[in-house]
């Protein structure tokens, strides 16, 4: 079956980083654009950044452009999400997904960004 587990959220201080990664399993993972979400306390889930199945297109949410860049390794089913410059806005628990055929959400990584 599908899963996704994502990993390597913490606490941080404003301006400092973390990247996230995200393993995939159950689904032809090379083939498929890949997602990273996030949803704060109170608000729905909103896409932070895209990528596709090769890794040469990428969007962003505005909110993040220029301080996150998504990436893969299809040799190890793998996304990852470099966060730089963090803000306190920044504090969600984020998730992985398929873009276009999204699964079952995993259980997500705690981004805590203290002010």
């Amino acid at each position: 079956q599908v899963q996704l587990v994502e990993s390597g959220g913490d606490l941080v201080q404003a301006g400092g980083s973390l990247r996230l990664s995200c393993a995939a399993s159950g689904f032809t993972f090379r083939s498929s654009s890949m997602g990273w979400y996030r949803q704060a306390p109170g608000k729905e889930r909103e896409l932070v950044a895209r990528i596709s199945s090769s890794g040469t297109s990428t969007i962003y949410a505005d909110s993040v452009k220029g301080r996150f860049t998504i990436s893969r390794d299809n040799a190890k089913n793998t996304v990852y999400l470099q966060m730089n410059n963090l803000k306190p806005e920044d504090t969600a628990m984020y998730y992985c997904n398929n873009y276009y055929d999204q699964y079952s959400w995993g259980p997500g990584t705690q981004v805590t960004v203290s002010s």
